[in-house]
């Protein structure tokens, strides 16, 4: 059995380190006002616009499907296809902290 995640410290840590995680999951977004812009990877998005970031909270929504989340670990499990637990560990590794 895995050890337990501590989701507010990864969070923390994932959210200070927000716009350089973006830019290397989502590289062909942009920020406009404090939202990260750009298609949704997850589907056939032809144009950014319906998927946004938001760069001081970690919420994330894609307004074309319903797809939304309320942080950054939930943006990297809805990315990858992880779930919340797996997404968080694997934050925790790319951020060099320990996730409990």
């Amino acid at each position: 059995m895995s050890a337990p995640v501590d989701f507010d410290r990864v969070n923390r840590a994932a959210l200070a380190a927000l716009p350089v995680l973006l830019r290397r999951w989502l590289p062909d977004g942009r920020q406009i006002a404090g939202e990260w812009v750009v298609r949704n990877p997850r589907h056939a998005d032809r144009s950014p616009g319906s998927f946004k970031i938001n760069l001081r909270s970690g919420r994330w929504a894609d307004f074309a499907t319903d797809d939304k989340g309320g942080d950054v670990i939930s943006l990297a499990a809805y990315l990858s296809g992880l779930s919340q637990a797996e997404a968080a560990r694997e934050l925790a590794r790319a951020l060099g902290i320990e996730p409990r």
